[in-house]
């Protein structure tokens, strides 16, 4: 059967947006400082895990991205993985967001478990499509009819009014999109115009920001019209008039405001400032958990499921966690069929389930031996003196799917649905404290457990940049470092990187030995460095290879914020020489 593809609400494919199913009623605030205007128990603070993916459009890793829950913060690497712990987060509700220069912000809204919690992000490009300019009317369409009609009035973010031409960026989400639910943001949590939660079945979003002509970021000074082509599975249910929703990218849920109307094959509807818009039809909510287990009730992980509403297009996947368990958001007093797969995408079981009026925890789901068999894969993660690995992670792809455990005192471990046709994997273990991989090893499924032993971290990553602020985590720069010697000086970059998650050393040092600030800058999104701000942090340049040789510095003091507080730096640079 073909695949649907639905993005209802809160269980989305490759999120892992699952939950412990605690609703102890709290304040409906996000944090101890947001106040919320919508009716939804956002629970207790609590304590989480995370870790992740940060890819681009085509799947593939996007290294140095600043991954934010709350007040922690994090870097992918290489792998584009990120690592958060002990996050500040509701119990009911956390919201993570990821920047990088050169792609719109992403996000993501889930329900958070109490063990680790596994979060997938696609970021869109920020590619300019069109151009406009102020004072006269204007629009920007994509090859698909996504459209938007300027009036020519266009305001600075101080409100102060914008004259001259600007660039517009712009994306479109098809329901139909395999990858919509890593794609957009959030999730689709709303508050209508009353302040009830919703939970919403889309039928396309669009984004839009506008820049000047220096860069400044620009908004609407009155209204926009804008046009979605509407998608051919859903043409016959989509209603005449459907409400409009605005993603608030600091609440992390969306907000009814206005509506759009059925003309022809698109939806028209006008908004008074641009960030996500989303046509989308809603529905009252109440929370489903359900937990997946083989025959012999063992929590199975990663197993993906399905749930489609009957009257609505498209399934919304949910993936279960550690503990088998997947909970969130679906709308209420419908009946639902709900899908098991396996990892290569196959429905292994069928069944209907609801319609439901309260919050519901279902029997075990049960992947049975005649559907699928079920491995266990374990093993420790170790250095090559074979001491365990305490600070680092593991791959596991198989199928279609990729899945990412952290390490504890070097014990990792997979659950996995094994395709009858398909029992080959591999496996690469990351190492953060020593920079060793494991590269990439194949295995054979052995059900009902695969045991592999010691993962040996032998292979050392080529090049790197590290560095610790005071007591905190220890950033890590891993690959895809451009670095220079020319008659300027010495340039250290991460590769193509010019944002807020970038790495740069510039200094105009031509030599080995130990210069001062008067020589060089260090910048990043966290610090900067350089000759004016206080500081006494000295670099040993130790040495400076011919290319395709090595550029080693490490470097180290203290020194004074934006907000003169004084922090201690210690760090190290170890790339490969590109000219």
């Amino acid at each position: 059967m073909k695949k649907l593809k639905f993005i209802l609400a809160t269980l989305v494919i490759s999120s892992l947006l699952f939950t412990s199913c605690d609703t102890n009623d709290d304040s409906l605030n996000l944090d101890e400082n947001q106040d919320s205007s919508i009716n939804y128990n956002f629970g207790s603070t609590v304590s989480r895990d995370f870790i992740g993916q940060i890819v681009d459009e085509n799947n593939d890793p996007i290294q140095n991205a600043t991954v934010f829950i709350g007040n922690n913060s994090s870097q992918t690497d290489s792998n584009g993985i990120f690592i958060i712990k002990n996050a500040s987060v509701k119990s009911n509700f956390a919201y993570i967001t990821a920047t990088k220069a050169g792609y719109l912000q992403g996000s993501r809204s889930v329900i958070p478990t109490s063990g680790e919690n596994n979060v997938k992000i696609m970021m869109l490009s920020a590619t300019v499509v069109g151009t406009v300019n102020s004072g006269t009317s204007g629009n920007v369409t994509l090859p698909n009819g996504t459209k938007v009609d300027f009036d020519g009035n266009f305001k600075k973010e101080d409100g102060s009014s914008y004259s001259g031409s600007v660039s517009v960026i712009m994306h479109h989400l098809d329901p139909e999109d395999a990858n919509v639910e890593a794609k957009m943001p959030g999730m689709l949590l709303a508050s209508d115009t009353n302040g009830e939660a919703k939970v919403l079945e889309t039928f396309g979003m669009i984004n839009v920001e506008l820049l000047g002509s220096s860069g400044e970021k620009l908004q609407l000074a009155s209204a926009a019209t804008i046009e979605m082509p509407i998608a051919i599975g859903q043409m016959g249910s989509s209603p005449n008039t459907i409400p409009l929703w605005h993603f608030d990218d600091v609440k992390g849920y969306w907000v009814e405001e206005g509506s759009a109307t059925k003309v022809g094959n698109k939806y028209v509807g006008s908004v008074s400032h641009f960030s996500w818009w989303n046509c989308d039809a809603q529905f009252p909510t109440v929370y489903l958990c359900l937990t997946v287990v083989d025959s012999n009730n063992t929590p199975l992980s990663n197993v993906q499921v399905e749930l489609a509403p009957n009257n609505q297009t498209y399934p919304r996947t949910g993936t279960s966690d550690s503990n088998g368990e997947i909970c969130g958001l679906i709308p209420s007093n419908q009946t639902i069929t709900m899908n098991v797969l396996d990892n290569c995408g196959n429905v292994i079981s069928t069944s209907q389930i609801g319609p439901f009026s309260s919050n519901t925890v279902l029997p075990n789901v049960i992947a049975t031996s005649g559907m699928v068999s079920s491995t266990t894969v374990t093993g420790t993660l170790a250095q090559c003196n074979n001491s365990n690995v305490t600070d680092g992670y593991v791959l596991l792809n198989y199928g279609n799917q990729r899945f990412v455990s952290n390490v504890t005192n070097g014990s990792f471990s997979f659950n996995t649905l094994v395709c009858n046709a398909n029992t080959t994997f591999t496996l690469e273990g990351y190492d953060y404290a020593s920079l060793q991989t494991s590269g990439v090893i194949n295995y054979t499924f052995v059900t009902p457990v695969t045991n592999i032993g010691n993962l040996l971290t032998c292979n050392a990553v080529t090049e790197y940049i590290t560095y610790q602020i005071d007591n905190e985590p220890v950033d890590y720069f891993i690959g895809n470092i451009s670095a220079s010697s020319s008659p300027n000086g010495l340039n250290v970059s991460l590769q193509g990187a010019t944002g807020t998650s970038s790495f740069y050393f510039y200094g105009s040092i031509f030599a080995t030995g130990s210069y001062t600030t008067a020589n060089f800058l260090i910048e990043n999104s966290e610090v900067i460095i350089q000759n004016g701000v206080t500081n006494n942090v000295i670099c040993n340049v130790s040495q400076i290879g011919a290319i395709g040789g090595y550029i080693d510095i490490t470097f180290s003091g203290t020194y004074e914020d934006n907000s003169n507080v004084t922090h201690t730096i210690t760090g190290v640079i170890h790339v490969i020489r590109d000219n």
